[in-house]
């Protein structure tokens, strides 16, 4: 299954099997995340408060990029729909976006802490740290700016006082990026119990940046 994908049954599959592998992992409880695909002119994302293990693909929302209302006889989408289009329109090469409420992302979103360069995993988000996206209410307007703004140059963000957000050029390539954030959130936060971690210097993330080029998944998966 390559991107860029197409609406069909398997591509729905694999959004509810990646939504599944969320809780699964631990980085997602309950029906509190959300993962769209782009496609085409239109992206398809899970439905509001709809159980994973219940979900079918059928029940999955296709809703168009453009700005369009969403279209009826549908499930109700995510109420975070409107980040996630905002996000496929303002990211030509990002083909999945998946949002979830870690533990240790969100306790770091609730302290509107930023990931600095205390790993070079922090590289695998296309920066020198992973910024913290401005409150807003889940669901609104702003949230989608504030959002939007912090992945203008990087692949993953936290959200204040809410959750995390990654994104990919595939959905498993989003799926990892969000395994890999909550795993260096959960590393720098208890760096932080035992002392204060050392911060890479610009240097020596460049050089992890251009390393990341070639790093991890590839998208034909």
């Amino acid at each position: 299954m390559k991107p860029p994908y197409h609406d069909c049954g398997e591509v729905r599959q694999a959004v509810i099997d990646a939504c599944l592998e969320m809780n699964a992992l631990g980085i997602n409880q309950g029906t509190s995340g959300n993962i769209s695909v782009r496609a085409g002119d239109h992206m398809v994302i899970t439905p509001s408060g709809v159980p994973y293990e219940k979900l079918a693909p059928e029940d999955l929302v296709r809703m168009p990029l453009d700005g369009s209302p969403e279209p009826e006889g549908q499930l109700k989408p995510s109420t975070e729909w409107p980040f996630h289009q905002a996000i496929l329109q303002a990211k030509p090469g990002v083909n999945a976006v998946v949002h979830a409420h870690p533990v240790y992302c969100s306790a770091l979103a609730m302290n509107r802490q930023v990931i600095p360069a205390c790993h070079y995993m922090v590289a695998a988000f296309g920066g020198s740290d992973v910024p913290v996206a401005d409150y807003a209410l889940f669901g609104s307007q702003k949230l989608s700016e504030n959002v939007v703004g912090a992945l203008q140059d990087r692949g993953a963000c936290l959200m204040a006082n809410h959750g995390a957000v990654t994104t990919g050029e595939s959905l498993p390539r989003a799926l990892w990026r969000m395994v890999e954030l909550e795993t260096l959130a959960k590393g720098y936060t208890a760096s932080l119990t035992i002392g204060q971690p050392h911060i890479l210097t610009d240097d020596e993330m460049a050089e992890a940046i251009a390393a990341f080029a070639d790093y991890g998944l590839k998208d034909s998966r």
